[in-house]
């Protein structure tokens, strides 16, 4: 559908494009400059100073992929949902929410997400909720009946009060009272009521989750439920709880297999022109998300290429601090550079997408052959008959969800072995081959010609919740990071398959995440050679006196400055600088090592894809530190270890460096600013070395942990005396 009339505009930064260029060019310089030095200057024949110019090659060249997203950033989308068709006019949206594993996915937290989604201002006949358990839990099954029965009470609260926020329980904690021009008393009145019902509603389902076990199945049958209006009138949107069928010998997929059931599900039932995406944590926080989202998919402009519009994931639980980086800052300042390329990636929930574009139904004609499209779709003839532009599904009447043949059809579609032989995964739908399935899909859909909009509104559209402890921050990162380097180590590499079917830049910000585990390598280079290098009296940087320390010092300066700048520039205060490199230093030296690691052994088959949900479930004692802006070191040791054996080298090195400089060393010009990288180190990651020595709570680093970290850094320490 098309409107003629504008419905979005958007707005250059052009103080930050000046910002953006003047620096890259100033640094780029300086990079040829160090590299110069490095190569003519620098013995090539030892091996320290090999390594030193390897970390600095990568650092160099994930820098320069970066800028890409720098070139043209976009300040501003604006929206005008008031010039939007009449709600008669407007196409159906499917809202797709994700659950897998109700011990780890508190599932009063995914009903609240379910009831903000059927809360959305959106008209209800064009409005359909599926809900994807992944778990095929019973409590999950009882659960979505219950917040049905309370959204038939809700839903019109929100649509006679105009309430912005869709989520009750968001709704009633953070005593939002809008009465939109209605009678005080009446509002009061019915909000006492209301949320009355909805402590009724909590209480029935947490009886549910302590009467049913919350065991995750990985071996059930398809079942597929509609939930509707009891007279058929369609008053709420409609609901419909799915658990595709999954057995222990086949092949799921994670997420993307489970969307792509959604995907075929709801071709059946709804067949909406576009998607919404949620994961289970993420709820509605302004119902108007929909229409806003209808004004790039709408619009003359865009919407003939537009595949996604993409909200930012924005944190409800996030402390003052944000200790872990959990708001993801940097990210987004690349999501508006890539506005100004073709649009940016696809990031795993908050976006809405066009059926069309996943289907790729772009490449066929009306006359193509019907085997060769069963070939790419399946075995289902009343499926491939929903990907027509123009098929209207013929179960609108609800009593027809009881028909025998729309069931079997249905359990077909859900069955696991129903990929077999197509292009599902392949070239439809979401794709299978990494386990970042948003990141490789948008991959896929921007090869193919497609483009994406980023759009951040004043009022957050959607809420989620990020990891408050270190340990569930880095198995999250570390499961993000195995996709990536899944993609970067295959024949997907975004510089190479990028690059023959779209534009250098956006190949370039691909790249650039896809490449970023390779960070390991030039960390454990810098957090280690440098420092055994100052132990043995071995220089690796100019001395005081030399012109080119003036070049180091800029390079490491000007990528600082540029980091503050944008630190500044999104609100935030210099604890955030701090904060992300400290957090960007514990991610590169376990994440992406273990992740990187985990990719070659799959390569050579001594390992399985695996996916881990991150636990939701906060513990209150992990909670409470978190705001207290206080480091919970109860990480898995596999990451702990690592860390805490390189700050006790990194500490070790600088005292015992600090002091042959200090006594006159022959290189002690030369070392002084080699001393300087162990001190950065040390200082930067404190809350370390107080978790190891002075913390006695239960956040602190195990004594296992630091006694085996000593160990293995004496180890480290004593190769440096003996070579």
């Amino acid at each position: 559908m098309e409107n003629s009339v504008s419905l979005s505009d958007c707005h250059v930064k052009k103080k930050n494009l000046i910002i953006n260029r003047f620096h890259f060019f100033i640094h780029g310089i300086s990079l040829i400059a160090l590299l110069h030095y490095r190569i003519t200057t620098s013995s090539l024949t030892r091996a320290p100073h090999v390594l030193i110019l390897i970390s600095e090659l990568i650092l160099s060249s994930i820098w320069l992929l970066g800028q890409a997203s720098y070139w043209r950033p976009v300040v501003t989308r604006t929206v005008y949902p008031e010039r939007l068709p009449r709600d008669e006019k407007l196409p159906g949206i499917d809202v797709f929410v994700c659950t897998a594993d109700p011990s780890k996915e508190p599932v009063l937290q995914v009903m609240n997400t379910v009831i903000s989604a059927l809360a959305l201002d959106y008209p209800p006949d064009k409005l359909h909720v599926y809900l994807s358990d992944d778990g095929g839990s019973h409590v999950t099954f009882r659960a979505v009946k219950r917040a049905w029965i309370f959204s038939e009470m809700w839903v019109p609260f929100c649509r006679k009060y105009r309430v912005e926020n869709p989520c009750p329980e968001s709704y009633f904690s953070s005593g939002e009272e809008e009465s939109a021009g209605f009678g005080c008393s009446e509002f009061l009145v019915d909000k006492y009521n209301i949320e009355k019902r909805y402590e009724e509603f909590k209480n029935s389902v947490a009886k549910i989750v302590g009467e049913t076990s919350a065991y995750m199945s990985r071996d059930h049958p398809s079942l597929v439920e509609v939930i509707s209006d009891s007279n058929g009138d369609r008053k709420l949107p409609l609901l419909v709880y799915v658990a595709r069928e999954k057995r222990p010998s086949r092949p799921h997929n994670f997420k993307a297999g489970a969307i792509n059931v959604l995907l075929r599900i709801s071709g059946m039932i709804s067949n909406s022109p576009y998607i919404l995406v949620l994961d289970c944590d993420f709820y509605c926080n302004d119902r108007s998300s929909a229409r806003q989202a209808m004004c790039f998919h709408l619009d003359s402009n865009l919407s003939e290429k537009i595949a996604f519009v993409q909200f930012p994931q924005t944190f409800h639980n996030i402390s003052d601090t944000d200790i872990y980086d959990g708001k993801l800052r940097y990210i987004w300042p690349k999501f508006e550079g890539l506005n100004g390329l073709r649009g940016p990636f696809l990031s795993g929930t908050c976006f809405y997408i066009k059926r069309e574009a996943l289907y790729g139904t772009r490449k066929f004609h009306d006359d193509v052959d019907l085997l060769r499209v069963k070939k790419y779709f399946g075995s289902s003839d009343e499926f491939i008959k929903s990907i027509s532009r123009n098929y209207k599904p013929s179960y609108s009447n609800d009593k027809k969800f009881l028909d025998n043949s729309l069931q079997n059809e249905l359990h077909l579609l859900a069955s696991c072995s129903y990929d077999n032989d197509t292009k599902w995964g392949k070239e439809v739908g979401f794709r299978y081959f990494a386990v970042v399935e948003d990141y490789f899909t948008g991959l896929n859909l921007h090869c193919e010609g497609w483009t994406s909009v980023y759009y951040e509104p004043s009022r957050p559209c959607f809420l989620g919740a990020s990891p408050i402890s270190l340990g569930e921050l880095l198995v999250q990162h570390t499961r993000w990071n195995v996709g990536l380097s899944q993609v970067a180590l295959s024949r997907f590499s975004p510089m190479i398959y990028g690059t023959m079917r779209m534009s250098v830049f956006q190949s370039m910000c691909y790249a650039e995440i896809a490449y970023s585990p390779l960070y390991f390598l030039a960390l454990y280079i810098l957090a280690l050679v440098p420092q055994l290098c100052l132990l043995q009296g071995i220089p690796l940087y100019p001395e005081i006196s030399n012109p080119y320390l003036l070049v180091f010092l800029f390079v490491v300066l000007s990528s600082q400055a540029r980091h503050l700048q944008d630190v500044f520039s999104t609100g935030h205060k210099i604890q955030a600088w701090s904060n992300e490199h400290r957090i960007w230093m514990m991610k590169s030296l376990t994440c992406y090592f273990y992740a990187t690691l985990d990719v070659i052994m799959e390569k050579f088959g001594l390992k399985n894809n695996s996916f881990v949900p991150t636990n939701k479930v906060v513990d209150e004692e992990q909670a409470k530190r978190y705001r207290m802006g206080v480091y919970d070191f109860q990480a898995p040791a596999m990451f702990m270890v690592p860390l805490c054996t390189l700050y006790i080298v990194n500490v070790a090195s600088f005292v015992v460096g600090i002091g042959k400089i200090i006594l006159g060393g022959g290189n002690s010009n030369e070392m002084v600013v080699q001393a300087c990288i162990p001190l950065f180190v040390a200082v930067l990651n404190f809350p370390l070395l107080e978790g190891m020595v002075s913390r006695k709570d239960k956040g602190r680093v195990s004594s296992f942990v630091s006694l085996i970290s000593v160990l293995i850094a004496a180890v480290v320490l004593s190769f440096a005396f003996l070579v």
